[in-house]
């Protein structure tokens, strides 16, 4: 009996290591690997494959109020050359730990960091499919999906207090596929 104990704990103590990033200090989830690199915010944990029952879910604590930018990549680049179309649904679970109440929040996709992504790159918050039910928020009761001349998604009428959590969910597509693109988060402060 005691050997099999020594192999379950082993088995979870696999499991519990493999919750975190991998030795490339990223996290991967379905098709892609998430990084925090870039500073003012942190991942606490990730899991899903991407799909609308299975989304991939990140949780992280967002430590600053000016926007922070999210690194994904795929997790095979070797395989964009196959595919048509990269996309995923995604649900963002952000703690705010910036000691500022947020009356919103906004989404901006990035092909290029620093430059908005436009209409000819691809990528956008569904624009192929503008689906309304593939966005939410648990905290905000109203949202802004703007394609042009930038993709970004705004969500309002809502807050979340220091030390709250808010959840977001949305769809990505990607219709001419690149390595790696930029998620832009911007919780928005009342104005003092």
């Amino acid at each position: 009996m005691g050997r099999h104990w020594r192999i379950l704990a082993a088995l979870l103590s696999l499991a519990l290591v493999s919750a975190g990033p991998a030795d490339d200090g990223r996290w991967y989830a379905g098709d892609f690997s998430f990084s925090d690199e870039l500073g003012g915010f942190h991942i606490l944990a990730i899991s899903g494959s991407g799909t609308r029952d299975d989304p991939i879910e990140i949780t992280e604590a967002m430590t600053s109020a000016d926007p922070v930018t999210l690194i994904i990549r795929a997790a095979n680049p070797a395989t964009l050359d196959t595919l048509r179309q990269n996309s995923m649904h995604l649900r963002m679970v952000t703690v705010n730990e910036s000691k500022l109440a947020w009356i919103g929040f906004e989404f901006e996709l990035e092909e290029i960091r620093g430059k908005p992504s436009d209409f000819y790159d691809g990528l956008s918050f569904g624009q192929t499919n503008p689906n309304p039910d593939f966005i939410s928020s648990d905290r905000f009761a109203h949202f802004q999906n703007q394609f042009e001349s930038f993709d970004r998604l705004r969500f309002d009428q809502g807050h979340a207090d220091p030390k709250t959590k808010a959840s977001f969910g949305f769809f990505v597509t990607d219709v001419t596929p690149v390595p790696e693109f930029f998620l832009v988060q911007d919780p928005l402060i009342p104005d003092s």
